[in-house]
């Protein structure tokens, strides 16, 4: 080992990843045929695209039209 190291040009958390978490979750098998098309249009793995969706949603503040008359938080 140096007895010096040199970080002046490191970027801090170059390396850092989100943790994600294992879960089940049931889908409709025509949902999940339409993100596995799509995500392979795209080029990326299913479950990132299902991911993507979500985190869009939950982003735009997660309210979900069930009618015209009811909303669902």
């Amino acid at each position: 080992m140096k007895k010096e190291y040199d970080f002046s040009k490191g970027v801090r958390g170059k390396f850092y990843r989100k943790k994600k978490v294992q879960k089940t979750l049931r889908l409709d098998a025509e949902i999940l045929h339409f993100y596995q098309t799509l995500a392979e249009k795209e080029g990326i793995p299913y479950q990132t695209l299902i991911n993507l969706t979500l985190r869009k949603f939950a982003g735009e503040g997660g309210k979900l039209v069930i009618s015209a008359k009811k909303e669902v938080a």
